[in-house]
């Protein structure tokens, strides 16, 4: 059972890191207690691969809370976890003396030696708990402000591409064409923000209405990473053309990056073209605002 688990956790972490993407790297502050996971009825912080395990089930579940709780926690709080809700697994790291050993340690006055255990158990995030009593409000904090770039603003909005700001997550959504981005504020470095904005809107250009890229949307397939090498250079060129310095790097893809370059030497050229044309798609529309302020 100790190796099933190891197994199970390290299995997930493996596959996560195989699909190109990295549990503990992301440029946004997206829950409470400073984004790390916290346990709602004790308050204390999850600790160890508890933490990366309660982030990948916050990201897949575009979770905003970062407060997780058992089933009884969740009763002894008055609350109920909503009929068919699905937990996430944790672990819990003990150690016991066995008997054998108790009774070796008394016989020779030696120390008596522990095994060390995982116990695994099950939690659910409060946004699948019913019934819990609201929590206390507390003062509010200072309001950050945005540090705004004018000329990326002008141009994002000049583009008229739905942006939708909120939530923990930055994805474009094809099907819907429609492009989310969580608050600037949440950015650790907000210059970063921009630099994600870019990177959507270069996915954006590949719709069907307007370059028709036509890519999959499949998690670790080649034409996934392929997509993802074109948005991340078309990012660079226009963060370039901005004079947009950011410190976010897309590294959690190298990856699948390396696997595609090396299976086709032509790839780069192939999609370094495709990310000049996203990124010049995009700042046409620049200078269809300079000529309309000129106007």
């Amino acid at each position: 059972m100790k190796q099933d688990i190891y197994e199970q956790v390290t299995d997930r972490i493996i596959q996560e890191l195989e699909a190109g993407r990295v549990p503990w790297v992301k440029p946004w502050d997206s829950g409470a207690a400073g984004g790390m996971p916290t346990n709602a009825h004790t308050g204390n912080e999850y600790s160890g691969v508890n933490v990366l395990l309660l982030w990948l089930a916050g990201a897949e579940g575009g979770r905003a809370s970062n407060q997780w709780m058992t089933f009884k926690q969740a009763k002894a709080l008055g609350g109920c976890v909503r009929k068919g809700e699905k937990g996430t697994t944790v672990v819990y790291a003990s150690q016991f003396t066995p008997k054998d050993e108790k009774a070796r340690a008394e016989q020779t006055g030696e120390a008596a030696r522990t095994v060390g255990f995982l116990k695994r158990y099950t939690v659910f995030n409060i946004e699948q708990v019913d019934g819990l009593p609201a929590p206390a409000s507390a003062p509010d904090a200072p309001r950050i402000e945005r540090q705004l770039n004018q000329r990326a603003e002008a141009l994002i909005a000049a583009t008229g591409a739905d942006f939708r700001i909120g939530g923990s997550g930055a994805f474009y959504a094809p099907g819907a064409d429609f492009i989310q981005m969580p608050e600037q504020v949440c950015f650790y470095d907000q210059a970063n923000f921009y630099g994600v904005c870019l990177h959507e809107l270069s996915h954006w250009t590949g719709h069907k209405s307007r370059l028709d890229r036509q890519y999959k949307t499949t998690h670790g397939s080649k034409d996934y990473a392929r997509e993802e090498l074109v948005a991340e250079m078309s990012a660079a060129f226009l963060c370039a053309r901005l004079e947009i310095e950011t410190t976010l790097r897309h590294a959690d893809y190298l990856a699948s990056w390396l696997k595609v370059l090396k299976e086709d030497k032509r790839a780069i050229f192939k999609a370094a073209s495709m990310a000049t044309k996203a990124a010049n798609f995009i700042m046409q529309f620049e200078g269809e605002t300079s000529q309309a302020l000129a106007a």
